[in-house]
C-alpha cells in the first residue's frame, strides 16, 4: 500500500525532534503546541486554527498533561488523518510524521489566510483554538487584507442624500471623464457606487472621493490630521489642522500645511527667481497619497498623520506594510490595501500603480540633496521620516530679499517666504495681531517668541513707540 501525500517516512530524518520530544511535552499545549490523544473529529479545527495563525504542531496519541498513550500509526490511520486534513481550505501542505507510537503534524503558518474547516473558521489563541463569531471573522480578514474596504457598498450612503457635485466635477475634469456622460454610470464604471436595498449607493471608495462632508462622523478617521510641535517631541503644539473633506482635497491641503510651516529658499536667476523647499515637495506629496492610498480604513481608532518636528517631519498612517511586502521586496513591488482608490488617484494623475512610489521619494530626496526618506516598516503603523536640517545650520534667516537680485544665483538668501512677506508686509507701521494674522499662525505666544522678537533684536523691524513695548498703540515697521 503506498503511503498517504504529505508523510514525511524515514524516522531517521526526524532525530532532532525525536531528541526533543521529552522536552517539548514537558512544556505542555500553547500557541504553537496541540495535544490529541486520537484523530477525532476536532482534528480539522485544529490544523485550520494553527494555520490561521503561527503555525505548529499536533501531538496525536498524547493526553493533554503531555504523557504518551500512543495511537494507532498504520498506513490506514495516516490515511483517515490526511481526509481529514484535505477538508481544511484552501488547501494546506502538513507533514505528518510517526515517532515511535505517536503522529506528529506540523503545521505550516498558511500562506493563504485565512483557512477554514467544515465546521468553520478557527484561530490560535495561546493553547487553545477558538472559533470566530462573524464580526471576528471580518476582524481577521481585515487584518490580513482579504476584505478590501474601499470596494464595500454602504446602503446607508445614498448617491441622491450625500453627493458633493464640487468634488465631482473637479474630479472628471482631472480625469478627462466628459460631464455629459450619465453620472451614476461614470460612478459605478469607477468603481465608487453600487446598488443596495434598491438604492444607488456610495462604495467606501465613492464615499471617500464624492460625498458631502456634513461634519460626518462616520468618516472622520478617515481624514488627514496635521501637527505643527515646538522642538522635537510630542508635546507643544504650535499649529493644527484636521482635514475631513473630500480624499483628494485632504491631500492638497496636507501639503499646503507642510509648505506652510517648512522652509522656504531661493535662488536667484537673472531675473527669475526659483522657490526650494527645504524637504523635496514631490517625495513629500508622494508619501501623503501613498499614507491616503494605504492605510487601513477598517482602523477607526487611528488617524494619517502629518506632523511637523523642528528636526524632521513624519507622514504616518494605520495598518502597516500590507501582508506580501517585507524588507526584501519593499519599493520594488505594488500590491494594494485599497486598489479602486489607488486606481482613482492614478486616473487623475497623483501616482502611478507600478509601485514606484518609494524610488520616486528617494530619489527626489538625492536630487535636493537631503537625507533620504526613512521608512518605518515594523508594527501597525506604517511612518515615512524626513530629516530636517537643524535652523542653527542653515542660513540666515533674516537676510532681506530687496538685494536678492544682486546676489548670486546659487545663493540662498532665505528660508521662510512668509517671512519676507511680513517684512514687506510692514513697510506701513503695523499691530501685532496684524503681522500675526498676515504670517498665519494662531498662536499669540508662538509669533510674539519665534518670529517678532527675532526680527526687532536683529533690527529688521522696529516699534513705532520703543519706550512703550506694551502699549495698545504699538506698531511695528520694517526699518
Amino acid at each position: 500500500m503506498s503511503e498517504p501525500p504529505g508523510i514525511m517516512k524515514p524516522m531517521s530524518e526526524e532525530l532532532q525532534i525525536t531528541s526533543n520530544l521529552d522536552a517539548l511535552l514537558s512544556e505542555g499545549e500553547s500557541n504553537t503546541v496541540e495535544f490529541k490523544e486520537s484523530p477525532d473529529k476536532s482534528l480539522a479545527s485544529e490544523v485550520c486554527a494553527l494555520a490561521n495563525a503561527e503555525g505548529g504542531k499536533v501531538f496525536i496519541g498524547v493526553r493533554d498533561d503531555g504523557s504518551i498513550v500512543g495511537t494507532d500509526t498504520s498506513n490506514a490511520a495516516r490515511s483517515r488523518i490526511q481526509d481529514t486534513i484535505s477538508k481544511v481550505e484552501p488547501h494546506l501542505n502538513v507533514d505528518i510524521e510517526v515517532l515511535d507510537n505517536i503522529i506528529v503534524l506540523t503545521v505550516p503558518e498558511g500562506p493563504q489566510k485565512p483557512y477554514s474547516c467544515p465546521t468553520g473558521f478557527y484561530l490560535r489563541s495561546g493553547p487553545n483554538s477558538q472559533k470566530l463569531d462573524r464580526d471576528s471573522i471580518l476582524d481577521f480578514f481585515q487584518v490580513e487584507d482579504r476584505i478590501h474596504y474601499d470596494e464595500t457598498v454602504r446602503k446607508d450612503l445614498p448617491i441622491t442624500e450625500r453627493f458633493n457635485e464640487a468634488a465631482y466635477k473637479r474630479y472628471i475634469r482631472a480625469a478627462h471623464i466628459s460631464d455629459v456622460l450619465d453620472k451614476e454610470a461614470v460612478l459605478q464604471n469607477l468603481n465608487c457606487a453600487g446598488m443596495a436595498d434598491g438604492k444607488f449607493c456610495f462604495t467606501n471608495a465613492g464615499a471617500l472621493f464624492f460625498r458631502t462632508n456634513d461634519e460626518d462622523v462616520k468618516y472622520r478617521h478617515a481624514g488627514i490630521y496635521c501637527l505643527l510641535y515646538k522642538g522635537t517631541e510630542k508635546v507643544n503644539i504650535l499649529d493644527a489642522k484636521e482635514l475631513n473633506g473630500d480624499i483628494v482635497s485632504n491631500v492638497d491641503d496636507a501639503l499646503i500645511f507642510l509648505k506652510k510651516h517648512l522652509n522656504l529658499s531661493y535662488k536667484i536667476k537673472t531675473l527669475q527667481r526659483e522657490e526650494i523647499l527645504e524637504l523635496p515637495e514631490d517625495a513629500l506629496r508622494e508619501a501623503i497619497i501613498n499614507a491616503a492610498c494605504h492605510r487601513a480604513y477598517y482602523e477607526k481608532g487611528a488617524r494619517t498623520m502629518v506632523e511637523v518636528f523642528d528636526d524632521r517631519v513624519d507622514i504616518t498612517n494605520p495598518g502597516g506594510i500590507i501582508n506580501g511586502i517585507n524588507e526584501g521586496n519593499f519599493g520594488e513591488i505594488s500590491i494594494s490595501r485599497n486598489p479602486v482608490v489607488v486606481s482613482l488617484f492614478a486616473r487623475i494623475g497623483y501616482i502611478e500603480q507600478a509601485g514606484t512610489g518609494i524610488k520616486r521619494m528617494r530619489n527626489a530626496a538625492k536630487e535636493l540633496g537631503v537625507a533620504e526618506p526613512e521608512f518605518g516598516l515594523d508594527g501597525y503603523f506604517f511612518t515615512v521620516t524626513f530629516k530636517r536640517t537643524p535652523l542653527d545650520t542653515a542660513p540666515n534667516l533674516g537676510t532681506d530679499l530687496r538685494s536678492a537680485s544682486t546676489q548670486d544665483s546659487t545663493q540662498v538668501d532665505t528660508q521662510d517666504k512668509r517671512l519676507a512677506s511680513l517684512l514687506e508686509y510692514s513697510s506701513i507701521p503695523r499691530t501685532r495681531e496684524e503681522l500675526q494674522r498676515h504670517y498665519g499662525v494662531a498662536t499669540r505666544e508662538y509669533f510674539r517668541r519665534e518670529v517678532l522678537k527675532p526680527l526687532l533684536e536683529s533690527g529688521q523691524l522696529r516699534m513705532t513707540i520703543p519706550d512703550k513695548p506694551n502699549s495698545r498703540n504699538q506698531r511695528y515697521v520694517r526699518t
